[in-house]
């Protein structure tokens, strides 16, 4: 049985399995600070989905401690002088979005405010003796994780179950992190096949075994970003999901070169 179709975009911004240096891991390049967040074609459903989750379970997509409140602060600044050149309209107290809708500004509830003018999940990760951890995140469209069960761990903690997270992968990841510099962001990208809704948290007691029909590409293109006050490093996903049928020549050409994992 085929499932109801989730949001998709009509087209990927970025498709990892298509360039050499992001189809494997860690996969990751250099990019502008400008070039961090994004506005794609299906930015005014999922920013609706995202309201609705917001609104609906506060408590699965939103978290932050209170020793991450300065990062998240400064986060919300960071962002907000970034969305101008996106087609956002800065007013006083509010913002009103590529589609119309107008925000109000809350900077003392800074990630449920960001919520909802992004379609990036955001995710505040902070140093700790066990390297960066999990600190607060605004995290809407979950593939395969929950965030109560993750907030407060490290990055080796965070990828139980992914088989594919080895400690070498995980030691290299936080290299990346701890030397990301503030005005040098670094993206990678994940793709997997893909059968579910943007909202698809699950607990690590369930696994990651594929179920059911997998019609669509889920991609995630992230970017770590170092705030530079607090030093806390932003981990930003931006979820796009497509049928096969919307890649261009050359991403379905690459895509049968290169096969990409299925995932639940």
């Amino acid at each position: 049985m085929t499932p109801s179709a989730p949001i998709l975009q009509k087209r990927l911004s970025f498709a990892p399995w298509a360039e050499e240096r992001t189809r494997r891991l860690p996969g990751v390049v250099p990019i502008s600070t400008e070039q961090w967040l994004e506005v794609d074609d299906a930015y005014a459903a999922q920013m609706a989905e995202r309201a609705r989750l917001i609104a609906a379970v506060p408590q699965a997509v939103l978290a932050l401690t209170e020793a991450a409140r300065p990062a998240a602060e400064e986060l919300y600044e960071t962002v907000l002088a970034l969305l101008p050149p996106l087609g956002f309209a800065l007013g006083a107290g509010r913002v009103t979005r590529p589609d119309g809708v107008t925000v109000a500004l809350d900077r003392t509830d800074p990630l449920r405010t960001l919520g909802l003018l992004v379609q990036q999940d955001l995710c505040l990760m902070q140093a700790g003796p066990e390297g960066h951890v999990l600190t607060g995140a605004v995290l809407c469209f979950p593939a395969g994780w929950t965030l109560a069960e993750k907030l407060g761990r490290p990055m080796m903690g965070i990828h139980v179950p992914v088989a594919k997270y080895t400690p070498e992968i995980g030691a290299r990841v936080q290299r990346l992190m701890d030397g990301v510099q503030p005005g040098r962001p670094l993206m990678r990208g994940t793709a997997h096949h893909f059968g579910g809704p943007l909202h698809n948290p699950r607990r690590e007691a369930q696994g990651r075994a594929p179920q059911g029909d997998l019609p669509w590409i889920r991609v995630e293109r992230q970017v770590l970003l170092r705030l530079p006050e607090t030093r806390a490093v932003v981990f930003s996903i931006h979820t796009q999901i497509v049928d096969p049928a919307a890649l261009t020549p050359e991403q379905a050409a690459a895509l049968a070169e290169f096969p990409i994992r299925h995932a639940a």
